[in-house]
């Protein structure tokens, strides 16, 4: 159960140090100063730390446990979070911003082998609900960050939620201490026999079905301790690639919106605080498709009619909004929403298409560090683009041409195949 804690503790803080800002721009521009430009390199900041933290976390955990390695991305968020709230500079609010959300990136690529290490039989349910919680994370900053930051001012606003951080650090020091781990075990350590909660009858299905497809000399927890461990090189496989094209241009548009939809419904005639409400109403839309999406993903061979389902809805989504009157605002954002679908997807295929706890982690961090890489051009291209014009027509095209990427991607990397097959071949 303290596992489970912390793996839900863990989602909740992925998002917070990124949706908090984004409706309090005007009001921080009071205090730091921020123009366009700037605001959109706030938007790339996170997904920039994202990228460069997920390619780095595979290598620390080769030299530090999972457990010691979720304490440390929580500490190192802590304090970015509370030093920008303190200052009025902007070099050092968007350096302190970069260090708030670098511990996030962390805490993205640690979750999916986190899952596989403690719940190999019910990867379905506990990334489903993983993700919920990380949707959850999403919107509920937005909500409650202009209500509080008029109440207090908005360095109260966004320097509050480190409190979140440091209660998500709290399962992963328990466990650290009740078994005794040292700092420098691997996450996948084979000798680890940790076990996860029952199975649900899906997951059961899910889990016959690759079992019928793994070799008989395979392991289901890595490889054989007596075995040399063999280094991982997840850009030699198709499988990879695809997964980062997926991730990576799903989060280009998420991130677009992150930053920029508050701005498009003002411009729509929205008020601010309608602006963060909108921001947290496509957040939370995603709620019901992070517990749907990986369930049915486990259940499917070929789960691409989901990824294909959002990418239509997403770029439906998007013409709507251009001239929309106020008044339907908030049904081309549900729409907006259900495009998301496609990113739950990809990270429950981390675990779907490997076998083991290595392989688990080597694809996480490729698929995140390269994906997120290419989501941090969004923001600052839609800036770009919407300062050039004067409108959101050019961007809507650019972000268009994003989801195309998707699709391909998706194709590629739902195919019931499995990394490490393609790894072992010549």
């Amino acid at each position: 159960m303290l596992a489970l804690a912390g793996i839900m503790l863990l989602a909740f803080t992925l998002r917070v140090a990124v949706t908090d800002v984004t409706p309090l721009v005007s009001a921080i521009a009071r205090d730091v100063p921020l123009n366009a430009t700037t605001t959109g390199l706030l938007g790339m900041l996170p997904p920039i730390a994202f990228a460069v933290f997920g390619v780095l976390t595979p290598a620390a955990l080769r030299r530090i446990s999972g457990e010691w390695l979720a304490v440390l991305a929580m500490a190192v968020s802590i304090v970015g979070q509370v030093g920008r709230a303190l200052t009025s500079d902007t070099g050092v609010f968007l350096a302190l911003s970069v260090l708030a959300v670098a511990g996030l990136g962390v805490g993205n690529v640690l979750l999916p082998p986190l899952v596989k290490k403690y719940f190999p039989d019910a990867i379905g349910s506990v990334t489903a609900l993983y993700v919920t919680i990380l949707a959850l994370s999403t919107a509920v900053p937005p909500l409650v960050a202009v209500p509080l930051a008029e109440a207090t001012d908005w360095r109260v606003s966004t320097g509050a939620w480190a409190i979140a951080c440091l209660v998500a650090a709290l399962p992963w020091l328990g466990l650290v201490r009740s078994r005794g781990r040292g700092a420098r075990r691997p996450l996948g350590d084979a000798a680890d026999d940790a076990t996860g909660p029952q199975r649900t009858a899906s997951d059961q299905r899910a889990s016959d079905r690759t079992a019928s497809e793994r070799p008989a000399s395979g392991s289901e927890h890595g490889a054989d301790p007596a075995e040399p461990e063999v280094a991982l090189k997840p850009w030699r496989s198709p499988l990879a690639w695809g997964l980062v094209a997926m991730m990576g241009f799903t989060s280009f548009n998420t991130f677009s919106m992150f930053t920029w939809l508050p701005q498009i419904v003002l411009d729509a005639g929205l008020d601010r605080a309608g602006g963060g409400a909108m921001l947290s109403l496509f957040a939370f839309i995603g709620m019901p498709l992070s517990l749907i999406v990986p369930v049915l993903a486990a259940r499917l061979r070929n789960p691409y009619p989901l990824c294909l389902a959002g990418v239509i809805t997403y770029a439906v989504a998007y013409f709507g909004l251009l001239g929309s009157a106020p008044g339907t605002v908030w049904l081309w954002v549900c729409l907006l929403g259900v495009g998301q679908a496609s990113f739950p997807l990809a990270l429950v295929l981390i675990n779907l298409r490997t076998r083991t706890y290595r392989g688990a982690q080597a694809l996480s961090g490729f698929a995140q560090g390269l994906g997120y890489g290419f989501a941090c051009l969004g923001p600052l291209f839609v800036g770009i683009l919407h300062e050039a014009t004067g409108g959101w027509l050019a961007p809507v095209i650019l972000l268009c041409g994003g989801l195309v990427v998707v699709a391909v991607g998706g194709a590629v990397c739902c195919r019931p195949r499995m990394l490490e097959d393609q790894l072992a071949r010549p």
